[in-house]
């Protein structure tokens, strides 16, 4: 089981991937809000990082599931349904003509998602403590 401590430094770099896409898209939307950006340099910021964030999240999900970690595969299931359903009704894209009527709804998602991602990178985080503990101390 020497490969375990791998798998959790991969998954502690996804999150952290994660982690800095959602904060940018965050702070793209408080410049905006401050009048830092137009909105059609936010749309075309944010727009070009969603599908990566949702391919990303998707990947994710999947190599819990298939390295048997069923309890983190659930746990990530729930933002990969909401991210699956955006894309899927076409919602996940930012429009330059109603970026200002949606503009605190999506920052309350962003932040959502910043709180998720990051109590789920301390789950990872112990995670990893707990199987390199169990790899150099054997069974």
């Amino acid at each position: 089981m020497y490969w375990e401590p791998v798998l959790w430094i991969i998954f502690a770099i996804m999150n952290l991937v994660l982690l800095g896409l959602n904060f940018y898209q965050f702070i793209g939307f408080s410049d905006l809000e401050a009048d830092y950006l137009n909105p059609y340099e936010l749309s075309s910021r944010i727009n070009s990082v969603i599908v990566p964030e949702y391919i990303l999240h998707g990947a994710f999900c999947i190599l819990f599931l298939l390295t048997g970690h069923w309890i983190m595969f659930l746990l990530t299931l729930t933002p990969a349904c909401y991210n699956l359903k955006l894309y899927l009704s076409r919602q996940h894209l930012i429009d330059v003509t109603e970026v200002f009527r949606l503009l605190h709804a999506e920052k309350k998602v962003r932040i959502v998602k910043l709180g998720f991602y990051v109590i789920f990178f301390a789950i990872v985080i112990a995670g990893l403590a707990f199987s390199v503990i169990h790899a150099v101390f054997g069974e």
